[in-house]
């Protein structure tokens, strides 16, 4: 027979009660429906493709449906590890699962999204060598990608405290490199802005994959990219920050594709910003202590 502590559960020193396994189920019903919309949005890119191979190269509806299937995945991706520490039902098999979802979602989709929306249809006036040197290059950028969001999955589930090579203020979390939703949230966010026309230009294409390019290696490097994790749903908050909540519910229902692309943008751009705005400072502090070093106070 257990022994009576003479405790009542919320009373100080009180045994913690382990959540019910019901509750477990909820967080990796998140984590599926992100696994879900991932696997949705490489239906919805192939269909497209069939579309456009068919001769419609005007707006896209099946792309535009994958990159709105990648937008919820990451709110969704967002939700999952929030609910299970709230619910205090995180474990190692949630963990795994989640990273793998993130892998297929995250990583396939986008990069399948980016070939065949930014390379696989370049018009026939640049047929030729042009256009069979840019569909390689579409193969080896799509694919940098996924590979790199594969490792930065990797490095994220090995590492605890990652090295930054400009580290933040300690009392706020950062993440080590550009966080693998976001990038597939930028790409997704480009093609829904573009209403899904695909590009038939090589120019364009070029350009293209450049961005796919650097979001591939943000998502590896060490740079110091905000973390939102801080921010907890349980804390009170004040009347201002839900009327900017509001505010911002109301942006995107009314403007969604230019409100996502900056909100993109401007995450991919903040850790390029933070990091120059990081170098500038130490230069800017060595020049004083060079300055006094040449003409000492006699």
């Amino acid at each position: 027979m257990a022994e009576d502590t003479g405790l009542r559960p919320g009373e100080p020193n009180a045994p913690r009660r382990r959540p019910r396994r019901a509750a477990y189920a909820l967080p990796t019903l998140f984590t599926s429906g992100n696994l879900f919309l991932g696997f949705l949005a490489i239906l919805q890119a192939f269909q497209g493709a069939l579309v456009i191979q068919a001769g419609d190269l005007g707006p896209n509806a099946h792309l535009s449906t994958a990159a709105k299937a990648i937008g919820f995945a990451v709110f969704f991706d967002g939700l999952d590890g929030r609910i299970a520490r709230m619910t205090n039902t995180t474990s190692d098999f949630g963990r795994e699962l989640d990273s793998l979802a993130d892998a297929i979602t995250f990583g396939l989709a986008p990069a399948v999204m980016a070939f065949v929306w930014g390379v696989q249809f370049v018009g026939p006036v640049w047929e030729g060598r042009i256009l069979s040197h840019l569909l390689k290059a579409g193969y080896i950028v799509s694919f940098f990608y996924l590979l790199c969001g594969a490792a930065r999955l990797a490095r994220f589930n090995i590492q605890s405290n990652p090295v930054l090579k400009n580290p933040g203020r300690p009392d706020r979390k950062y993440f080590a490199g550009m966080p693998i939703p976001a990038a597939a949230g930028f790409i997704a966010a480009i093609i829904f802005f573009f209403d899904a026309e695909p590009i038939v230009s090589v120019p364009m294409s070029i350009v293209w994959l450049a961005a796919t390019a650097c979001v591939g290696l943000l998502m590896v490097s060490t740079w110091r990219y905000p973390s939102f994790k801080q921010i907890s749903a349980a804390k009170p908050r004040s009347p201002l920050v839900l009327l900017i909540f509001g505010l911002f519910i109301y942006l995107i229902w009314n403007w969604a594709q230019i409100v996502l692309l900056i909100l993109a943008v401007g995450y991919v751009s903040s850790g390029i910003v933070i990091r120059i705005g990081g170098i500038i400072r130490r230069r800017l502090r060595r020049r004083p202590t060079s300055a006094q070093a040449e003409h000492p106070v006699s």
